[in-house]
């Protein structure tokens, strides 16, 4: 009886049968070889000689694809674990495939990966050193680029009507730029930056990335200072394309007036401690404790006579309470006894209240904690 048997083309053996490949599987053209001979050459992983790796010097971002990607690596080990992983090519035989891998840091641009393959093989455990360089490779991305170039689309620029703005007023609005960056910048958004920020004389300018953000920015500032923006497009070159290329600039003009501030409004019913310029002007009569609001017609405050402000009031001695509607206080300039209105927000039990002297007349003020201060509210979700 014969028997049929397939043979080795390249050294004659004998071999055995094999399962014919299932349905929609790739046929190995090598299957005809013997293993002896198919093990010869054979290569159970397929990798480069070389992986570059380019990284921004400045901010340490990877470029991949066609884009940059920032990695917050310390190092770029593991950066380069991933590409030389992503970049080898495990034989598509090789069953129950394991690797690892050692780095081996050469210096400060290159890596040597060391990498040990194992597998099944037509049955067979095999195993495969493969050595990868690693080359660090540093430029300067697209968006250290803009920066160093002092690139920007947008202005935000930060006054006030009527009045300088206050330093802890511009402190805050420079505060809220520098947040709603990071938040941007935390989710992953390049263009998110701050090119330049200036104190000018009656405010403060900031350079911001793109048009959007600039107006982000000046939203949130109002929306926490108070006040209104307006914006201007100014047509300032073309790009490749020829299309027009267009700079914003913000204008916001924060409340004439702001907390902590006595105004005398001209409607003779006493001055006004400001509490909140947070849509309308909100405060406190400092002659009744009533509260005052008055809302920001056409962008611009009630006319009001500036007296001083709650940090300017000075501590006395609350002397005697007359009646429901008066007090004696100490002038804190003469220590003269003067009558003077009582606001329903006085303890009559205090030792001591504080005052504003002003052309006014002298009046009580609450105590601090009574003044909510603005620039507390909501954030952008």
């Amino acid at each position: 009886m014969s028997e049929s048997r397939e043979f080795c083309p390249r050294c004659g053996e004998t071999i055995p049968e094999r399962p014919e490949p299932r349905p929609g599987e790739p046929r190995d053209p090598d299957r005809v070889l013997c293993n002896d001979c198919y093990f010869e050459e054979f290569d159970l992983v397929d990798a480069p000689d070389r992986i570059e790796i380019r990284v921004c010097a400045q901010c340490g971002a990877v470029h991949r694809g066609n884009r940059w990607v920032d990695v917050g690596a310390d190092d770029y080990v593991d950066v380069a674990v991933e590409e030389v992983s992503e970049a080898l090519a495990v034989h598509m035989e090789a069953e129950a495939v394991d690797w690892e891998v050692a780095p081996e840091q050469v210096d400060a641009t290159t890596i040597k990966m060391h990498c040990r393959f194992s597998g099944i093989v037509r049955d067979s455990p095999i195993v495969e050193d493969v050595l990868v360089p690693v080359k660090i490779s540093r430029e300067t991305c697209k968006r250290c680029g803009r920066i160093a170039g002092g690139s920007y689309a947008a202005i935000v620029q930060v006054r006030a009507d009527e009045r300088d703005p206050s330093d802890g007023e511009l402190e805050q609005a420079e505060r809220i730029a520098e947040e709603y960056i990071a938040d941007r910048e935390e989710k992953g958004d390049r263009n998110a930056y701050i090119t330049e920020v200036s104190h000018v004389e009656g405010g403060l300018d900031m350079k911001i990335s793109t048009t959007q953000m600039g107006g982000g920015i000046a939203e949130r500032i109002v929306r926490q200072l108070g006040g209104a923006y307006t914006s201007n497009e100014t047509l300032v070159t073309e790009d490749s394309d020829g299309n027009e290329v267009y700079r914003v600039t913000y204008a916001i003009r924060l409340p004439r007036y702001r907390p902590g501030e006595v105004i005398d409004p001209d409607d003779d019913d006493g001055p006004v401690l400001v509490r909140s310029v947070q849509g309308n002007l909100k405060g406190r009569r400092v002659t009744t404790g009533e509260a005052f609001e008055a809302s920001f017609e056409d962008e611009n405050a009630p006319e009001a006579r500036r007296l001083g402000t709650r940090e300017e009031a000075d501590e006395t001695t609350l002397v005697a309470v007359e009646d429901e509607n008066a007090v004696q206080v100490l002038d804190p300039e003469t220590y003269e006894a003067k009558t003077v209105a009582r606001p329903d927000y006085l303890d009559p039990d205090a030792d001591t209240v504080p005052v504003i002297k002003s052309r006014a007349g002298l009046h009580v003020l609450p105590e601090g904690e009574d003044e909510p201060a603005d620039g507390d509210g909501t954030e952008d979700a």
